[in-house]
């Protein structure tokens, strides 16, 4: 075989990869268009956004705060000449506002759990 003929089959496929490439390209291009276009429509059927004064507004007080308080248990209450309570019988909430506010707090040599590392309550 001649050199020609080498050129000539070199030229031939180098032509048909970038013809392929080519309408690849265009391939993936018309997919992309039709996907744009698709998600434009199914936009279009959505419903409006909400306008800035459909959205919510801080109270007039401003922003609403964290309130901490010491909670204690209520008793249970026994039933008066009766074998036991229903549940209508008790109130909504199992807990009170405390007397004492003050924060409990860590004291030293307790380390309050198993292999904490301290004494314990001594």
């Amino acid at each position: 075989m001649s050199t020609a003929t080498y050129v000539l089959a070199a030229t031939s496929s180098g032509v048909l990869d970038v013809v392929a490439a080519f309408v690849g390209g265009l391939i993936i291009a018309g997919a992309l268009v039709g996907a744009v276009q698709f998600g434009m429509r199914v936009r279009d059927r959505e419903l409006p956004r909400p306008a800035p004064g459909d959205h919510p507004h801080l109270p007039d007080t401003g922003p609403v705060r964290e309130q901490r308080e010491i909670r204690e248990p209520d008793e249970m209450p026994h039933g008066e000449g009766r074998e036991r309570l229903m549940p209508y019988d008790l109130h909504h909430s199992g807990s009170r506002t405390g007397k004492d506010q003050r924060r409990r707090r860590w004291l030293p040599g307790s380390s309050g759990s198993f292999g904490g590392g301290g004494l314990g309550h001594v």
